[in-house]
């Protein structure tokens, strides 16, 4: 079994980072000995297999972690994969706090790695839910009523990127944040730019 060739960006990345460096480089080994070609999009090291994307190594605050991107099409023998948040549809990921814990699971996380790239291989889709139903807030909506520039530059994302921001502006429970979140993300969306972008 030959290990995968490192990306300089993902040695920059992990050079970078002030926090989780050490459970970036395990889970960087981990994955580089299942085979999978290593590049860096979204900001994170990912790993692909025959172009098509497997794997993503990031970490936030209280966590670390490996995320499948079709996560939800493995059998997680172990019930390990959890759902990021309610709206994510494909991907899973499965969570760490220190090295250690992926230290001991690394025969586990090697065989949701195999598994993933099988799943590839058979060539099997997530049947998404057609989420066709955006109810814009009336905060959204009082914007793109009074700037056409704003309305036309809104329509114009892909309807991923305007359920996120929907998701986004219509999550405060007072309107004053609400109509605070629509002004700081004004810009951005003339931009063209998702949420996340």
């Amino acid at each position: 079994m030959t290990k995968s060739k490192p990306n300089p960006k993902v040695d920059e990345f992990i050079g970078k980072s002030k926090k989780w460096k050490e459970e970036y480089e395990k889970l960087r080994n981990i994955v580089l000995d299942c085979e999978l070609t290593e590049e860096f999009k979204w900001m994170h090291p990912c790993y692909m297999f025959e172009k098509k994307n497997i794997v993503l190594i990031h970490g936030f605050k209280e966590y670390c972690a490996l995320l499948f991107h079709k996560g939800v099409l493995l059998k997680d023998a172990h019930g390990i994969l959890i759902q990021q948040t309610e709206n994510v549809q494909a991907a899973r990921q499965i969570r760490f706090t220190n090295v250690q814990e992926i230290v001991e699971m690394e025969p586990i996380l090697k065989a949701y790695i195999y598994e993933a790239i099988e799943v590839e291989k058979a060539g099997l889709e997530v049947n998404f839910k057609k989420n066709t139903e955006i109810i814009i807030p009336v905060e959204l909506q009082d914007k793109l009523d009074e700037t056409p520039a704003l309305k036309t530059a809104f329509e114009a994302l892909t309807p991923g990127r305007q359920r996120a921001y929907v998701l986004y502006f219509s999550a405060p429970k007072q309107s004053k944040t609400r109509v605070s979140r629509v002004e700081k993300s004004i810009q951005q969306i003339l931009d063209g730019k998702g949420l996340n972008d």
